[in-house]
């Protein structure tokens, strides 16, 4: 890989000016979701029955219950992963019922939650950590489709390092509901609900293209000259792009160094490049040799990218960066 000579400075110190906090939205699709309740207190028996095995209490106010499911897709990607929900039922109630909670909102279960996401190869993206109370309504501020949810997300690793934000549900067929006595590992045979979440999430960095003085940083692959006006792109070319924000590469390097001379370090995430609002998955992204936190993408502009300006922006494990535009002839 080589660079122009005007961006070594670009990439060997990659501290940009602080951005206004961009917002990214997530839609994860979920299946064989079963809530298992805790209503057995003989332990021996606790996972034992291949099930199905239906819940014993059915009204089980202040019981604890983990509930299981699969990640299918994010944002319509093909996605792998899970996640756990510890949660304690409060079956409140804004009129007083006996054997019910009373609330002036009608709160469901406080949880504990942990959402992990895969490639498909299973290669692990990151995890996204959330405390909520179930509620039914659509949040203050949150997408328009969302129908419930008052999630904190608090945090996450990998690719989601430093994340804040909100959760809540788009759709749900519901969990099923089932005996803690049922054997969890024929849960996907047994089958389950299924849930479409919303997270709504700040992070700590987006992915950002870098900047030169004559306009972003992006080359002709053939010979690293830097797209202008004087040289522009052309439909259906290869071009590169050098960016910062683009999250933990494989094998990987520690926090704050930089990329090493030899071996190639890959980004971890799905990346694409957003031409025009059509994302184009990249060609190859990683770090940049001898660089902290800068990274090389190669990417194809798309056969039918009309003449004049192209907007362009990355999309890394689903969170999106800020526009930049490029002369397109």
């Amino acid at each position: 890989m080589r660079i122009p000579q005007s961006l070594w400075l670009l990439t060997a110190c990659a501290a940009l000016s602080a951005q206004t906090p961009r917002v990214s939205v997530l839609e994860v699709q979920a299946e064989n979701i079963v809530s298992y309740y805790d209503d057995s207190f003989d332990v021996s028996k606790w996972g034992t029955l291949p099930g199905p095995v239906a819940r014993l209490d059915k009204n089980p106010t202040f019981k604890w219950r983990t509930t299981l499911g699969d990640v299918v897709s994010v944002n319509g990607q093909p996605t792998k992963g899970n996640f756990v929900v510890a949660a304690r039922t409060l079956n409140a109630t804004t009129e007083l019922t006996p054997g019910r909670v009373l609330m002036d909102l009608a709160l469901g279960c406080p949880t504990m939650q942990i959402h992990s996401f895969m490639l498909p190869d299973g290669t692990v993206i990151g995890t996204i950590a959330v405390i909520a109370v179930s509620t039914v309504g659509r949040p203050p501020g949150a997408p328009s489709n969302a129908i419930a949810g008052t999630g904190v997300v608090v945090g996450g690793s990998g690719a989601f390092l430093g994340v804040r934000g909100q959760a809540g549900l788009i759709s749900s067929s519901g969990a099923r509901n089932a005996s803690i006595t049922e054997d969890p590992a024929y849960r996907r045979l047994n089958g389950g609900g299924k849930m479409t979440w919303f997270f709504q999430i700040i992070p700590a960095e987006t992915p950002e293209i870098l900047a030169v003085p004559t306009g972003p940083a992006i080359v002709h692959s053939t010979d690293f000259s830097l797209v202008t006006s004087d040289k522009p792109a052309r439909a259906g070319e290869v071009l590169t792009l050098y960016a910062t924000g683009l999250g933990p590469t494989r094998p990987g390097v520690d926090p704050g160094k930089p990329f090493p001379a030899a071996g190639l370090q890959v980004v971890n995430s799905p990346v694409q490049v957003v031409v025009n609002g059509t994302g184009v998955p990249a060609l190859w992204a990683g770090g940049y040799p001898g660089a902290v936190n800068s990274y090389q993408v190669n990417f194809r502009l798309p056969g039918d990218t009309a003449p004049g300006l192209a907007s362009l922006s990355l999309n890394v494990a689903w969170i999106a960066g800020p526009e930049v535009k490029i002369p397109v002839k």
